[in-house]
């Protein structure tokens, strides 16, 4: 079982992709991007490409059937060689592994999928029991950084009266949010007690981290998982 995330050095992308961007969707050059992933390939010694997403901010979970390009949020492999990933720049990465070896998986998990399911819906296509998953989450923007409005915590609160305790009030009746509280709690909701990361903020550190909340126009970080 392997797991990596890119950090944003050690790539050949310019400007405020600057330098390991690995998103095809953000404006970058397009022979910057393969150049980019090529490196990710060779440094990981990936098995097989990756399954890139179309992410969407949605709760679909993808499987390795040939499509190209599928339209989700999360992916699951249950054959040696396939590479789950997902890309990121402020919202979370959640990477889940079989403590038997027999599966793996990656999930977007900004707070839109979250609140939509991504992580129950990732944990579900699984074909093991919850209580034998790991999960690790991944580089997110942090809780002082975090800022939504009350319609994104009405948004959980809604369907989880105790995720109350995981946002705090911010200026002119906004709140902070905390991506990883409420990513560890619908993972405890789903069964998942063996979680583990979290913590290191995007936004705060722009030496190795993309922020889209920071910076606007920038570039992706990956998140992968594997089994050998």
């Amino acid at each position: 079982m392997r797991a990596a995330v890119s950090l944003r050095t050690g790539g050949t992308s310019g400007g405020p992709f600057a330098s390991l961007n690995l998103g095809g969707h953000v404006g970058d050059d397009p022979s910057a991007v393969a150049g980019n992933r090529a490196r990710l390939a060779a440094a990981l010694h990936l098995p097989a490409e990756p399954l890139w997403l179309e992410q969407v901010h949605g709760s679909d979970v993808a499987r390795f059937d040939g499509t190209p390009l599928p339209r989700a949020d999360a992916s699951v492999a249950l054959e040696p060689g396939q590479v789950c990933a997902v890309l990121v720049a402020d919202c979370l990465p959640v990477l889940l592994a079989d403590r038997a070896g027999r599966c793996v998986a990656a999930a977007h998990a900004g707070w839109r999928g979250l609140a939509a399911g991504v992580i129950e819906n990732t944990v579900a296509s699984l074909p093991v029991a919850p209580s034998g998953l790991v999960a690790w989450l991944g580089p997110a923007i942090g809780p002082d950084a975090f800022e939504v409005g009350a319609e994104v915590r009405e948004q959980f609160l809604g369907s989880d009266a105790g995720a109350a305790g995981l946002f705090r009030p911010g200026l002119a009746g906004r709140w902070m949010a905390d991506l990883f509280g409420l990513a560890r709690r619908r993972l405890a909701a789903a069964g998942v007690t063996s979680v583990h990361g979290g913590g290191l903020c995007t936004l705060s550190d722009p030496g190795r981290f993309f922020s889209y909340r920071r910076d606007g126009l920038t570039g992706r970080h990956a998140a992968l998982v594997w089994r050998q």
